[in-house]
């Protein structure tokens, strides 16, 4: 007979709150064509950026995260004290420890768990999945996922290969219990063999030793993550549709990671998703802000009318590592 005692939670999760904040200064693509001998054309063809939205310097990544963790308590409609784990995926905390999830913590009133995840623009997926697993195995009952990213603090203005993606912001939801399903069981998984795809172009032990030329910022090998983004993420979805127990037809929004809009459409082609499922795009306007990107975009759908409480979703977020994630949800 085993002698420990097993938590047993409720059988179901959902979404009880969502919360976003965007990087005060909209940075159109004029303000940075120069550098990188570009042009706006070639931006908005390319990726469909034309502008991004990028935070003052005064402000913090744990700044964007608290605004964004503050209105999503306040959708769900719970205090800081409530809250009994803190998950904070980001890449652009500056500290390597203690985490930014305890700060977060203990700025919202919250003395639970708190732990950072680093899956970068996957880490949104990643943070509903463990919450999902914490609530129902009865180890929490209230779980704040916070995506939060300051992306411009690690570009290089002359880098063609990624810095005139890249925005400031954070997205937040609170995870509950739920009397029937609504968050889906999460698909997810790694490619390690392309980590060097998306990288950081040096390390902190290079710096330390005189042998990095610069501050390491972030460089990425587009036309392969292009590629592989494009083209191996659709089954990855379509593996989320099915674990959750429904069709594309089910499905009233997409709202995949704001990498590039040529990767989006691409996307849309190949789960082969109607035509009357809204879909994310908000990297028009907000650019790509990386573990927050899908937040903002559920965010924006929602403030334009084109998805509602209650509809089902299709998230999935993907990028360095290779990482990836998704699930259906039900929207809050």
């Amino acid at each position: 007979m085993s002698i420990l005692n097993i938590n047993r939670g409720p059988e179901f999760s959902r979404i009880a709150g969502l919360g976003v904040a965007r990087g005060e200064n909209a940075v159109p693509n004029a303000d940075l064509i120069e550098p990188i001998d570009s042009s706006d054309e070639w931006i908005r063809k390319m990726t469909g950026i034309a502008t991004r939205v990028r935070a003052k310097a005064e402000t913090s990544v744990i700044d964007l995260a608290e605004r964004a963790a503050r209105d999503a308590l306040a959708a769900a409609g719970i205090d800081g004290g409530d809250v009994d784990a803190v998950i904070l995926s980001t890449i652009t905390y500056p500290h390597m420890t203690p985490g930014g999830a305890p700060v977060l913590a203990d700025r919202l009133g919250s003395s639970g768990a708190a732990f950072d995840i680093s899956a970068a623009c996957a880490g949104y997926c990643y943070g509903i999945g463990q919450a999902d697993a914490l609530v129902r195995s009865g180890s929490a009952r209230n779980v704040l996922v916070v995506g939060a990213e300051k992306m411009s603090d690690y570009v290089d203005p002359a880098d063609r290969s990624i810095s005139y993606l890249l925005g400031d912001a954070a997205g937040a939801v609170v995870i509950t219990a739920s009397d029937e399903p609504r968050i889906g069981p999460t698909v997810w998984g790694s490619d390690g063999s392309g980590a060097q795809l998306i990288r950081q172009t040096a390390s902190w032990l290079e710096v330390r030793d005189g042998e990095a030329e610069a501050f390491p910022t972030l460089f990425q090998e587009g036309p392969s993550v292009f590629k592989w983004a494009s083209f191996k993420m659709a089954p990855i979805a379509l593996q989320a549709i099915e674990a959750a127990g429904v069709t594309p037809d089910d499905i009233k929004a997409f709202i995949p990671h704001q990498a590039n809009i040529r990767i989006i459409d691409q996307m849309v082609k190949q789960i082969g998703l109607p035509s009357h499922v809204a879909v994310g795009r908000d990297i028009v306007d907000s650019g790509n802000t990386s573990a927050a990107s899908i937040p903002l975009a559920t965010e924006r759908l929602m403030r334009d009318g084109d998805a509602a409480s209650g509809d089902l979703a299709l998230q999935i977020g993907f990028g360095a590592g290779l990482v990836y994630a998704a699930q259906v949800v039900v929207l809050p």
